[in-house]
C-alpha cells in the first residue's frame, strides 16, 4: 500500500542546508509546525485559554488577548466576539 501523506523531503532537506539541524530534527520540527497550523480556531481558542490560564491570568484578560491574537493566525478565522470565545471554551 502506498504512502498517501503528502512529502516534505525539500523543505527538510533545505532546514538541514541552512540551519545546524540534523535530518531527524528537521523532519520534527516541519511536522511541529504543520501540526500548529493545522490546529483549528476552536482547538487554538481552548489551547491558548489553558495556556494563559495556567500561567495566571484572569477570563477577562484572556479572552481580550486571544481576540487580538487571532487575526495574526496565519490562515486568520473570521472576527470573534469575547462572547464567542467564551463559549468556545465553556460550551
Amino acid at each position: 500500500m502506498l504512502d498517501r501523506r503528502p512529502s516534505h523531503d525539500d523543505l527538510v532537506d533545505h532546514l538541514v542546508r541552512s540551519t545546524a539541524l540534523q535530518r531527524g530534527e528537521a523532519a520534527r520540527v516541519v511536522l511541529d509546525v504543520l501540526a500548529y497550523f493545522d490546529e483549528t480556531t476552536e482547538e487554538y481558542v481552548r489551547r491558548r485559554h489553558r495556556e494563559l490560564q495556567s500561567g495566571g491570568a484572569v477570563n477577562v484578560e484572556i479572552f481580550e488577548r486571544i481576540a487580538a491574537e487571532l487575526p495574526h493566525r496565519a490562515v486568520a478565522p473570521p472576527e470573534l466576539s469575547l462572547r464567542q470565545l467564551r463559549r468556545i471554551v465553556y460550551g
